[in-house]
């Protein structure tokens, strides 16, 4: 399987549940690009979002577009051209570099608060910038957890983003969610915090075996 995949794509529902809904617009990606919708008040909001045919037709089911979230610096997407379709603004984290000069649409920041959740500052680095969403029940991580194949060893159910396995980001534990949203990946919903906390206890020690099954899985083993 290709890594991504472009064009109209096949959309696949994945999350959904009673605030919103979740999308593959390529299932067939290695990256598994996870996209998702919450709906707040009648007003529905995009997260790190993959546009695909009959996405509008998805959304409409919840509510008229507000705006769209990026979360993660690397993860523009297709915010400005989702956006730009529905006539809203891009919405970015005030502390977050490099991202409003590479979309083409209306670009507005938040600080604390966005959509009825809490935004907290994961990772703030020249290289990684990252926000996780939290509103006392869903939690939103973009990049830092995965489900995916690549993300996940020795019976994981959800793991450390490769890249942060020898550091992995520790105030994670902190919450305790009822659902998890990744952006690689299907969420999950049952014993959530004690899967985010196995794979931080774990992500150190389970990195050599994780990086020996991606090497082989690229190199076609």
């Amino acid at each position: 399987m290709p890594m991504k995949q472009s064009g109209s794509g096949n959309l696949t529902v994945i999350d959904r549940h009673g605030a919103g809904v979740g999308w593959l617009a390529h299932p067939d990606e290695t990256m598994q690009r996870a996209s998702h919708a919450v709906e707040r008040d009648g007003d529905v909001w995009l997260i790190d979002p993959v546009d695909t045919e009959g996405l509008d037709d998805l959304l409409a089911e919840y509510g008229d577009v507000a705006g769209v979230i990026v979360l993660l610096d690397r993860h523009k997407r297709d915010a400005a051209a989702i956006a730009t379709r529905h006539g809203v603004a891009v919405h970015i984290p005030s502390w977050m570099n490099g991202v409003a000069e590479d979309l083409d649409a209306p670009v507005e920041r938040f600080d604390d608060e966005i959509a009825g959740f809490e935004v907290d500052r994961l990772i703030d680095n020249p290289g990684w910038q990252e926000a996780v969403l939290f509103d006392g029940e869903t939690l939103v991580v973009p990049e830092a957890l995965g489900t995916v194949d690549y993300f996940t060893t020795s019976g994981e159910r959800v793991g450390v983003h490769p890249m942060l396995r020898l550091l992995p980001p520790r105030s994670l534990k902190q919450y305790d969610p009822d659902r998890l949203l990744v952006g690689h990946g299907e969420g999950l919903d049952e014993d959530v915090a004690e899967a985010i906390a196995s794979a931080i206890a774990g992500s150190r020690t389970r990195a050599p075996k994780l990086y020996l099954e991606s090497a082989k899985s690229f190199l076609g083993f």
